[in-house]
């Protein structure tokens, strides 16, 4: 299934705290059921992004790997609508 992301992040090639914080201001700023692809995390930052993002925040539309030369991860989420917004404080 391919879907449009209504919000594109591109972190491949950059450091891994810069971009979960980045995802956590964009996905604050998105409006409900709006969804959001990430492209390039890798695996540290994929599994820290479901650390940040309150698992009742967003709806997980698919998390796979791309086999390309070189290789990333890609995750596409949707936010719910129950209004959680994210702490970036650590």
């Amino acid at each position: 299934m391919k879907t449009k992301a209504d919000h594109t992040l591109d972190f491949r090639g950059t450091i891994s705290t810069i971009s979960l914080l980045k995802v956590t201001q964009v996905f604050n700023e998105m409006k409900p059921m709006e969804t959001m692809e990430i492209l390039g995390c890798d695996e540290d930052t994929r599994r820290d992004l479901f650390r940040v993002l309150p698992e009742a925040s967003y709806e997980l539309i698919f998390n796979d790997d791309v086999n390309t030369q070189p290789r990333y991860h890609r995750v596409h989420l949707r936010k719910r609508t129950s209004g959680v917004s994210v702490s970036t404080k650590r």
